[in-house]
C-alpha cells in the first residue's frame, strides 16, 4: 500500500497542475504563462527572421531545392515542440548533417533532382529509425562517446569545407567536386569572375558580420536577403550574368513517402548512421546546456523520440534531415523565448511564407545565398575552443586538427567516422594509462600525506610505498598496474618491506584484472613485502570473490591511507599478525 502512495500523490499533483495550466502536459510548453506568451511570440518572430533565410542557405550545402529549407521549419518543428522534452531546443536544417548527406548522394543522383530529393527523404526516415531504436534501447548515453575535442575538430572541418565550397558561387564561377578541385577551378578562372555577383557576396558577408557586432538582435541575414532581392530585381542583375533562384513552388509541403527505387535504401543505411551520430551528439549537448542554464528538467530519451518524429516528418514532407541547432537555439534564447511556443510561432510564419510569399524569392541571387552559407561555415570554426586546447591540451588539439583535415581533404562521412574512432581511442588511452601517484609526507606536518606523481625512486617513507592507481583496473591496464607497482618497489632508494595499495579511485575490477592482482600480491610476498589495502569499500565483494583476502589478512585492510601507513610502520607487537611470506 505504501508503494502506491507516491504514484497517487504524483498523479494528483500532475492533474492539479494540468487543470491550472493544460499546456503543462506538453513538456516543451510547460512553464507557459501570460507573461511568457508575449515574449515567446516576439522571440518566435525573431527566430523566423533568422532561420528562414539561413535554412534556404543550408539547401546549397545539402544539394536540395531552396524551398525544402523552409519545409524543414514547418512540420518537423511543430512535432518536436509537441513531443520533445526541451523547452528551448530548435530543430531544423543543419550544416553538418547536410554536408554528410551531400557528400554521399552527389555520386548517386543529380542535386535538386526528384531522385535526389527522394533519396534525401529516405535518409531522414532511416535517421528517424535509428533515433527510435536508440530510445527503445535507452542509448542516449552514446552521445557522450563523441568527445568535445573530436566534435570541435569535426565541426571545424565542416565549417572550412562549407565556407570554401561557397567561394565559387560567390564569384559567379561554376565549380563542383572536392574542396581541392573547386579551389583549383577558382584559381584558374579568376578572369571569369562575375563582378556584380562578387560585389553582392562581399557586401552580404560584410553586412552580416557588421550587424552581428552591433547587435545580435538585428536579423542580419534577413536584411541582406531582402536588400539583395530588391537590388537584383531593380537592376535586373540576372541579365548581367548573376544567377538567381528563379521560380519557387508555392504551397504546403507535399506529404507522402519519398519516390525512390527501394533497392537503393540499404545503401543509404551507413549515411543515415553517420547523420544519427551527429544528431545524437549535437542535439543532446545543446539541450543539456540550455536546460542547465535555466535550471529546467530534461529527458534526453524523450528528446530522442521528438527528434525521431521530426525526422520522420521531414522525410514525408519533401525535406531532408533535421537536427538540434545550437545557433538557432541561442537566437531564440537571446530573444527572450522560454518555451517551445516560440518555435511554434516560427513554424506558423514559415507556413505563411510557403503559402503566400515564395514569389518574393524569385530574384534572390545565388551569390547572396552562397554568402549566407559562407558565414554559417565560418561560425562553425570554434576558435575559442581551439585556442583553449592549444593552451591546455595540445595533444587533444592535434586530434581535433587531424579530424578537421580529414573532413576537408577526404570527406565529411569519413570525418565523422574518424571523430567517433578518435573519441573512443582517447577514452581507451586515458583508461589504459590513468594517472598514478605515491603518497608522500608533507614537510613540517606530522602524519599528513599528499599525492605525488609516481616515478622511479619515489617512496612514502624509507622502506615503504603507498600507491594509488587513479582509474578502474580492467583487462587492458591490469598488467600495467602490476608492473608499475613492481618497478616502484625495485627502484626505491631503500629496501621495501611494505606496500599500501590505495583503491579509492577503483570502481571495478574485472576477472582478468582480479587474476593479475592476485599475481601481484604473490610477487610482493616472494619479495618479503607485506601488503596493506586501503579504501576498498567499492570493490570489497569483488576482492572477496577473487580470493584476495586469503593473501591479505583482515588486520592489513584499512579505511584510509594514513591508517594503513601507521599500521605498516608500527612495531610488530602493535601491528599484530600478518601473513608471512613463504619460506
Amino acid at each position: 500500500m505504501s508503494g502506491r502512495l507516491p504514484r497517487a500523490v504524483t498523479d494528483d499533483a500532475t492533474a492539479s497542475s494540468a487543470r491550472k495550466n493544460p499546456l503543462s502536459l506538453i513538456q516543451g510548453l510547460d512553464g507557459t504563462t501570460r507573461a511568457t506568451i508575449v515574449a515567446d511570440i516576439i522571440a518566435g518572430a525573431t527566430l523566423a527572421a533568422v532561420a528562414i533565410p539561413e535554412s534556404m542557405g543550408y539547401t546549397k550545402i545539402a544539394g536540395m531545392p531552396v524551398i525544402t529549407g523552409i519545409y524543414t521549419l514547418a512540420l518537423p518543428v511543430i512535432v518536436f515542440a509537441l513531443i520533445g522534452s526541451s523547452r528551448h531546443l530548435v530543430v531544423g536544417a543543419d550544416s553538418a548533417t547536410a554536408a554528410i548527406m551531400f557528400a554521399a548522394l552527389i555520386g548517386i543522383a543529380k542535386p535538386e533532382s526528384p531522385e535526389y530529393v527522394g533519396l534525401a527523404g529516405v535518409i531522414a526516415l532511416l535517421a528517424a529509425g535509428y533515433l527510435l531504436v536508440a530510445r527503445v534501447l535507452r542509448l542516449g548515453f552514446l552521445a557522450d562517446f563523441l568527445s568535445r575535442t573530436a566534435l570541435v575538430g569535426f565541426l571545424t572541418g565542416v565549417g572550412l569545407q562549407v565556407a570554401l565550397t561557397q567561394v565559387p558561387s560567390m564569384l559567379g564561377i561554376h565549380a563542383s567536386g572536392s574542396v581541392v578541385n573547386q579551389m583549383g577551378k577558382v584559381l584558374t578562372s579568376l578572369g571569369h569572375i562575375v563582378v556584380p555577383a562578387a560585389v553582392l557576396a562581399v557586401l552580404a558577408v560584410a553586412v552580416i558580420l557588421l550587424f552581428e557586432r552591433v547587435s545580435k538582435r538585428i536579423p542580419a541575414t534577413l536584411v541582406v536577403v531582402a536588400l539583395s532581392i530588391i537590388v537584383a530585381a531593380t537592376l535586373r542583375l540576372d541579365q548581367h550574368g548573376v544567377a538567381i533562384v528563379g521560380s519557387v513552388k508555392a504551397g504546403f509541403p507535399p506529404i507522402g513517402l519519398p519516390h525512390v527505387t527501394w533497392g537503393q535504401v540499404p545503401g543509404l543505411a551507413g549515411i543515415a548512421a553517420s547523420i544519427f551520430v551527429v544528431i545524437l551528439a549535437q542535439s543532446a549537448a545543446t539541450a543539456r546546456s540550455f536546460a542547465q542554464k535555466r535550471e529546467e528538467p530534461l529527458s534526453e530519451n524523450r528528446d530522442l523520440v521528438g527528434l525521431a518524429v521530426a525526422n520522420l516528418a521531414a522525410g514525408v514532407t519533401g525535406a531532408f534531415c533535421v537536427n538540434g541547432s545550437p545557433t538557432k537555439t541561442a537566437v531564440v534564447d537571446a530573444a527572450g523565448g522560454r518555451t517551445q511556443l516560440a518555435q511554434l510561432v516560427m513554424a506558423v510564419i514559415a507556413v505563411v511564407v510557403l503559402v503566400a510569399a515564395t514569389t518574393l524569392l524569385h530574384f534572390l541571387p545565388d551569390a547572396t545565398l552562397a554568402a549566407v552559407v559562407f558565414v554559417i561555415g565560418i561560425r562553425l570554426i570554434d576558435l575559442g575552443h581551439l585556442r583553449e586546447l592549444w593552451r591546455l591540451r595540445r595533444d587533444e588539439l592535434a586530434l581535433a586538427a587531424i579530424t578537421a583535415l580529414v573532413v576537408v581533404l577526404i570527406g565529411v562521412e569519413q570525418g565523422i567516422a574518424l571523430a567517433v574512432a578518435l573519441s573512443v581511442l582517447d577514452f581507451v588511452r586515458h583508461a589504459y594509462r590513468p594517472r598514478d601517484t605515491v603518497m608522500v609526507p608533507v614537510a613540517g606536518s606530522a602524519g599528513s600525506l599528499v599525492p605525488e606523481a609516481a616515478h622511479p625512486g619515489i617512496e612514502t617513507l624509507p622502506g615503504g610505498i603507498a600507491y594509488r592507481f587513479d582509474g578502474t583496473i580492467f583487462f587492458a591496464n591490469a598488467d600495467r598496474f602490476r608492473q608499475r607497482v613492481l618497478d616502484l618497489v625495485a627502484a626505491a632508494p631503500h629496501p621495501v618491506s611494505w606496500v599500501v595499495l590505495d583503491l579509492s579511485p577503483v570502481a571495478d575490477i574485472d576477472y582478468t584484472a582480479g587474476q593479475v592482482l592476485l599475481t601481484l600480491l604473490r610477487d610482493l610476498r616472494t619479495r618479503s613485502v607485506t601488503i596493506h589495502l586501503a579504501h576498498i569499500e567499492d570493490v570489497h565483494d569483488l576482492l572477496q570473490r577473487y580470493g584476495v583476502f586469503e593473501l591479505v589478512v583482515a588486520a592489513n585492510v584499512h579505511h584510509g591511507v594514513r591508517e594503513a601507513v601507521a599500521a605498516a610502520t608500527a612495531p610488530p607487537a602493535v601491528r599484530g599478525s600478518a601473513v608471512s611470506p613463504p619460506g
